[in-house]
Order: C-alpha cells, then structure tokens, then sequence
C-alpha cells in the first residue's frame, strides 16, 4: 500500500508532524469501487486512523483521512474552531473520493462519527461506520460548556510525554461547546439516516458513555445496521493499539465495507 501525505487547505501545511496531517491511503490491488473516509476524534488528529487505512488497503479498500480544523495545531486554534468548519472538511474529503470511487463510507472515530452523522443529511455517505460515537459525555461539565467557556478557557486532562505530540492535553471548552451543538443537531436527524450502519462501541470506555451509542443504534432509521459492543478491556479510541481487540475492530469495518460492493 501506499501512504500520501496530502493537503486540503492551507492550513494543512501549517501542521508541523506529518503523522498528523491529512493523508491518502491507496492500496496495491483494490477491490470494488468502495472507498473509506476516515474522520479522527476531537483533540486528536489523523494520526489515529492511519492503523485502520494499513488495513483497509491489505483488503484492496482505498481512504483518505481527513484533518478536522484545529486539530495537530495548538488547542488555542481548536478554541476558535465550530463544528460546522469540521463538517465541511468532511464535505472536502467525500468530494475528493468521488472522483475515483462510486461509493463512499464514512468511518469516523467519537466526535469524527458525529460530525459523519452530521454531514450525512447534505452530501449523503453510501455508509457509515460509527466509532465510539455518542450522545454524552462522562466529563460532568460538559452540558454547562456553553456558558463555562466564557469563565473557563481550557479542561485540563492528563496525557503521556508519548502521545503529547499527537493529542492535546487541555481540551478548549469552546470545543466542548461545539460538540454540544453537535450533539444536538446530530440526535434529531438520527431516524432520517436509512443507509446502511455499523455501530461499535466499548464498556471500558471513559471518555463517553457507551449506553449512548446503543441509543444511536436504536435511533437510527436504516433498516440495515449493525452493533457491536465490547467488555471493560476495551477503551474509547478504538483504532489504535492501546485496544487489545483493534484487530476484531479493524474486521469489523473492512467486513461491513466489502459488504457495499455488489
């Protein structure tokens, strides 16, 4: 396979750590016509998702991961940032695949699965595969955030020296905010989303909680769609090789993808 690093505005060339900037996946062999749009999660970057893109190309699936704006930046960027500018990052990426790909399945990872869900209602997905998503979070503040934010700048959360470089270790309340939003545009478009759609979600996760991810599940209109919950060893970021089960995961989505083909 074959990694391109690859740049959608900008502000992409601004991103000082190449893992974090957006890329192209393109595998040696595709198979079908299917591709993958892989959205990362809030204060992440696209760096999260380059595990999944290894091996979606070993299964002949081609992806682009996006750059969500303010991320891989400074979390002072992230605190300007709306949740409608993440969408239309999304909307890029998806114009992008088109132009090789008939058909296109977002597979986004927590707040990357709600800004999938969002984008959905106007530039619609062949599919989506939602990560962790969710409805609430476990951070208690967090339905104050709209009104927090104008005391409190930053929630300060704890992060190894390792993953400094790729995850912000103060999270904007601002963003929280825009998730709030988001959260709340999201939810009552859910049973208008009849395409077809994996869910998977984790009892060990302490970021969000899980119980809202089965409540997407349930929300969701689409007569084709699928759950998937793991036990307490299994954190919220699903993609990297802190979950002992990423490779159940990684099986999960090629599986549902090959299913998009005819």
């Amino acid at each position: 396979m074959t990694f391109i690093p690859t740049e959608f505005s900008a502000e992409d060339s601004t991103v000082l750590r190449p893992e974090n900037r957006p890329f192209i996946c393109r595998p040696e062999n595709r198979v079908g016509d299917t591709a993958a749009l892989l959205i990362h999660g809030f204060t992440g970057t696209p760096r999260e998702m380059a595990p999944l893109a290894d091996h979606l190309a070993t299964k002949g699936i081609p992806s682009i991961a996006v750059r969500l704006p303010g991320h891989g930046t400074s979390p002072e960027d992230l605190a300007e940032r709306s949740f409608e500018e993440w969408v239309e990052t999304v909307k890029q990426g998806q114009k992008n695949l088109k132009t090789e790909n008939k058909q296109v399945v977002a597979v986004g990872l927590s707040t990357g699965a709600m800004v999938a869900l969002a984008t959905h209602r106007s530039h619609p997905f062949e599919g989506l595969a939602l990560l962790s998503p969710y409805l609430r979070t476990r951070y208690l503040l967090a339905p104050m955030a709209g009104l927090l934010r104008h005391f409190i700048r930053y929630q300060n959360r704890e992060v190894s020296p390792a993953e400094q470089p790729y995850y912000y270790s103060k999270r904007p309340l601002n963003g929280i905010h825009q998730i709030n939003r988001l959260i709340q545009r999201v939810k009552r478009e859910l049973p208008s989303v009849t395409i077809p759609t994996l869910v998977a979600c984790a009892d060990g996760d302490q970021t969000v909680v899980p119980e809202s991810a089965v409540e997407i599940y349930h929300l969701i209109g689409s007569q084709k769609k699928e759950l998937h919950r793991f036990g307490a060893e299994v954190p919220h970021v699903l993609t990297t090789a802190v979950n002992p089960r990423q490779k159940e995961v990684f099986a999960l989505v090629s599986h549902f993808i090959e299913t998009m083909n005819p």
